[in-house]
């Protein structure tokens, strides 16, 4: 039995170098697709894991990114937690004659204060805090709270005073010298 191109070629339908360019044609084609098949699945193999990978990095990226974005919430939060402590607890009437020094970023700031606060201020009863350029002046629990909230809030903060341990021979005993000598 003749193939169909026979067929064709001896009812005079086509033409012999019609028949050849159509048998070429057809190995090219039949060449293309065996040998584009394996190129084109490994293109789409390197096509998803690329996309994969995007994927995987744009993921990472985001998860760094909203890391951020709660560690600056969390520290909006306490900053502001930390200024309503400070607005609700600070000590109002403390305005006097008597210069109170400390220090604020790295500066040397003057507070003045009255003779009560002064005192409570030296003996530890006392604290001054700062927070946003303004200065509190907040009793030693709210300045102990405050320090393990935000430890840089606290500017000053005394030791409480002991009773002083006094010697019964010392000759310099009804001498005592102030913490808090003024020049």
């Amino acid at each position: 039995m003749a193939s169909l191109q026979d067929q064709l070629l001896k009812a005079g339908l086509t033409t012999k170098q019609k028949a050849r360019q159509a048998n070429s044609d057809k190995r090219k084609k039949n060449k293309q697709k065996r040998s584009g098949a394996h190129v084109e699945e490994s293109m789409q193999e390197q096509a998803k894991q690329s996309i994969a990978q995007q994927k995987a990095e744009k993921q990472a990226k985001d998860a760094a990114l909203n890391e951020e974005r709660k560690k600056a919430l969390e520290a909006k939060e306490l900053h502001q937690r930390v200024s309503q402590i400070l607005s609700h607890h600070h000590i109002k009437e403390i305005d006097g004659e008597i210069e109170y020094n400390y220090t604020f970023d790295n500066k040397i700031k003057k507070l003045m204060v009255n003779e009560q606060t002064q005192k409570a201020l030296v003996n530890g009863r006392l604290s001054i805090c700062g927070l946003d350029e303004t200065t509190y002046v907040v009793t030693a629990e709210t300045a102990d709270k405050l320090s393990s909230l935000m430890p840089d809030v606290v500017l000053l903060k005394n030791e409480k005073a002991a009773d002083a341990d006094i010697d019964e021979d010392d000759p310099y005993a009804e001498f005592q010298i102030p913490d808090d000598l003024m020049w």
